[in-house]
């Protein structure tokens, strides 16, 4: 006759099976519901961005309040998911762990795709189309057109960007990372570096705006796409959000949102 215990034991293994092949087919506990749900039923969108990263995001000197484009483009997306932005300031270097522990529901904040990256998160479709670019004072005479050409040289990037992976690649550069834009720029103003690499849309902006005593570069790299980071897992979200995208990009919303802070279309690829 079979034991108690035995009956119990086959009972266990016949629901540890059920449960397997539930989770192989996607219905069990270990595949949640899609964040798009979670985020339709709070109301809120939660989005992590610098918030000192002119003209992406930035915080208004009058207001205090974040604008620039990475906060337009989240209004965008937010309105027609039919939820509201809830932003969250983090400093680069913890940002994209910050979405990987769930803090966050997605970056906006000019996230460059890259391989490596992509085998982390998953990333919508792209909404910025840059190059990076050489920023130095204005009375330096040296010719800078590539990152060789400044071995030797000491070179401040955004820590954890890909500028900073770019930079690094290069034996015989004093590469010097920062949290932020404005201490490398500042850095670099007071002589404490070289040069600065950074988004060629953020020099433009600079050279409008800024009181520092610096200029525009080389164009050092490739074309590289920005796009709005989520965690995997949630299909449904992120191909809600690629169709907001998509919907912005056709009405004319993401050309008006980069044409007000660029002067130009780089919301396209060129």
């Amino acid at each position: 006759m079979p034991t108690r215990c035995s009956h119990f034991t086959r009972r266990v293994l016949r629901a540890a099976a059920i449960l397997a092949v539930a989770l192989a087919a996607g219905a069990g506990p270990a595949c949640a519901a899609d964040l798009l749900h979670t985020v339709k039923t709070r109301g809120t969108l939660r989005i992590a961005l610098e918030g000192t990263y002119p003209p992406f995001n930035f915080r208004d000197s009058k207001t205090g309040q974040l604008t620039g484009y990475d906060v337009d483009v989240a209004q965008i997306v937010c309105a027609r998911l039919g939820v509201k932005p809830e932003f969250v300031t983090t400093e680069w270097s913890a940002i994209l762990a910050d979405l990987g522990a769930g803090k966050v529901d997605a970056i906006i904040s000019q996230v460059g795709i890259t391989p490596r990256r992509e085998g982390m998160f998953d990333f919508s479709r792209p909404y910025t189309y840059s190059t990076p670019q050489l920023i130095v004072r204005k009375d330096d005479v040296g010719n800078y057109r590539s990152l060789a050409d400044l071995k030797g040289r000491r070179v401040g990037v955004g820590q954890g960007s890909v500028y900073e992976q770019q930079a690094r690649a290069v034996p015989g550069i004093d590469v010097k990372s920062y949290p932020s834009a404005a201490e490398d720029l500042q850095d670099l103003a007071f002589g404490r570096i070289d040069a600065a690499l950074n988004d060629s849309l953020m020099v433009g902006y600079l050279l409008k705006t800024s009181a520092l005593p610096l200029r525009a570069g080389a164009r050092v790299g490739e074309v590289t796409r920005m796009g709005i980071a989520l965690r995997k897992g949630s299909p449904q979200l992120r191909a809600a959000i690629d169709r907001t995208l998509d919907d912005a990009r056709a009405d004319g919303s993401l050309t008006a949102a980069s044409v007000k802070w660029f002067g130009g279309d780089a919301s396209r690829a060129p």
